[in-house]
């Protein structure tokens, strides 16, 4: 016989059905602490329990001083679950981060045609810019270097308007940069590589290849491949 839910997880579950029920939207507010007690039939204790349960998942937002809100249904508790799981598996030498790896570059490499279709000139523009700022910072500026990274990926997935997709994308990026500090450190040659292939990805997409752009996704993911694999050696990791 299955367990009875735990008064929290009662509330919980009240407090989402009543934003469905009212089609609130991210950002719309909710009734007050008060007002939920009278509406749900719970106790403020229950309702501040349901509450931060519901804020660690982004599915609301306190704003101290003002109010409880819908959140913003990011994957913020995504990320964090799965960088977690990162951070353990050196002992099981990272496959959480090889699997996270590879589910990225499927994304890129199965949304290709969409991509290629989507993208206008100045996005393309925009993303040789990124690829041209990338470059002048180099590994010296490791954080600035990540962060043309994350953007140019960000707007390559941007057109496609699918938010899920473009969340996805970036969480999955969130994760591997909190993880990927307990890997070896990037190269020079990692660093030309990762640079000349982000320039093959837009040259494709410019021409409109479709397995070019492929080829320059797989190349682009190599150089992480090259680091996972290095620490599944004998002396490659701690």
């Amino acid at each position: 016989m299955a367990a009875r839910p735990s008064l929290r997880q009662e509330v919980t579950e009240a407090i989402k059905s009543y934003i469905l029920d009212n089609q609130l939207e991210p950002g719309d507010p909710l009734p007050s602490e008060a007002e939920l007690c009278a509406a749900l039939g719970a106790s403020r204790s229950s309702i501040r329990e349901a509450v931060k349960t519901l804020a660690v998942l982004d599915i609301v937002e306190v704003r101290r001083g003002h109010g409880t809100y819908v959140g913003r249904l990011s994957l913020s508790a995504l990320v964090e679950g799965l960088a977690f799981r990162g951070l353990l598996s050196p002992k099981d030498d990272f496959r959480t981060l090889s699997e996270l790896v590879e589910v990225r570059e499927l994304i890129e490499r199965g949304m290709a045609e969409r991509i290629l279709a989507t993208l206008s000139p100045a996005d393309l523009d925009a993303l040789d810019a990124l690829v041209d700022d990338m470059g002048r910072r180099g590994a010296h500026d490791g954080e600035g270097f990540a962060g043309c990274d994350r953007a140019f990926h960000e707007r390559l997935m941007e057109p496609l308007d699918n938010k899920l997709v473009g969340q996805l994308s970036l969480a999955f990026w969130d994760v591997y940069a909190l993880v990927a500090p307990q890997l070896q450190g990037i190269s020079a040659k990692d660093e030309a590589d990762t640079i000349a292939d982000h320039r093959a990805i837009v040259r494709a997409a410019r021409e409109g290849d479709a397995d070019g752009f492929v080829r320059a996704i797989a190349g682009h993911y190599a150089p992480v491949r090259r680091r996972l694999a290095a620490v599944r050696v004998p002396g490659g990791g701690e």
